[in-house]
């Protein structure tokens, strides 16, 4: 049967952890933390998934005039002792595409645990103070991160892409957790850096990789800036974040409203 692995290079490793990110997701979240990661650490691609059983390649989605092909490449670190997945959700075969998954790092990378990531949509306001909510898919891996700031996810509804993994990971006898950063609601569908730096900075704790913030930290205030002068120059919005800010639940027309208002400052000044 032929792979469905392309390798681009044969590292060697010594268990190491793997991260994985999703090309879709909340606020950008999961795909800026790997870009962002990759380019802070050097990795290096090593091998991909083909990508023909398990998408559509017949229409190609665009965004902002480029056009977006799916996407499973593995990255690898040896310095920081990482292996890294970026890839799109497959329109087909998700339980092979998630097998293939883990069967290359368990088998080739040998790895001895999984982290993923995936924006959690929450209706706070951008500054109220985020929380990492988690899933843990073995006891062992929750305790050894007691003490790290993440709170226990209780969650009603169907499983994300992250869970199957983190399902197919424990059959396997490999710990994973599934990180669930909060997005506030309205910024859901922009970018959201503020998330982006608290993910960074759990994987910049755990690992010891030494990040540098500088960048991130421009673009936070940048943004806020942005709000706050939206904020003078509208009072509803004024009121709707500040309702929020108070814990305060909006209507869903209220919701709407303040979405649409931000998205389209953020888009305007972006």
């Amino acid at each position: 049967m032929k792979s469905i692995f392309k390798f681009s290079e044969r590292p060697k490793f010594e268990n190491p952890s793997l991260i994985v990110g999703w090309e879709q997701d909340s606020g950008k979240l999961s795909p800026k933390v790997i870009e962002y990661l990759n380019k802070k650490i050097k990795s290096k691609s090593f091998c991909e998934i083909e990508p023909m059983d398990f998408f559509s390649l017949a229409g190609v989605a665009i965004e902002n005039d480029v056009a977006q092909f799916p996407e499973g490449k593995f990255y690898y670190s040896q310095r920081n002792d990482l292996v890294i997945f970026k890839g799109s959700e497959p329109r087909f075969e998700r339980y092979r595409f998630l097998n293939a998954i883990a069967d290359l790092a368990q088998s080739y990378c040998k790895i001895k645990e999984l982290y993923t990531i995936s924006g959690s949509i929450s209706p706070i306001a951008h500054t109220s103070p985020r929380r990492i909510s988690a899933v843990f898919n073995q006891q062992e891996i929750s305790e050894s991160l007691r003490g790290c700031g993440l709170q226990d996810l209780s969650w009603q509804g169907p499983p994300a892409i992250s869970s199957y993994l983190l399902w197919i990971a424990k059959n396997r006898g490999i710990p994973g957790v599934s990180l669930w950063p909060e997005i506030p609601f309205y910024l859901a569908a922009g970018e959201d850096f503020q998330a982006i730096k608290l993910t960074l900075s759990f994987l910049d704790k755990k690992f010891n990789l030494g990040l540098d913030f500088g960048e991130l930290d421009e673009k936070i205030r940048n943004q806020n800036i942005k709000i706050d002068e939206l904020r003078e120059e509208d009072s509803e919005i004024n009121r709707y974040i500040g309702m929020l800010e108070s814990e305060l639940s909006l209507s869903e027309e209220e919701q709407v409203e303040l979405t649409m208002k931000v998205t389209e400052l953020l888009e305007k000044k972006g």
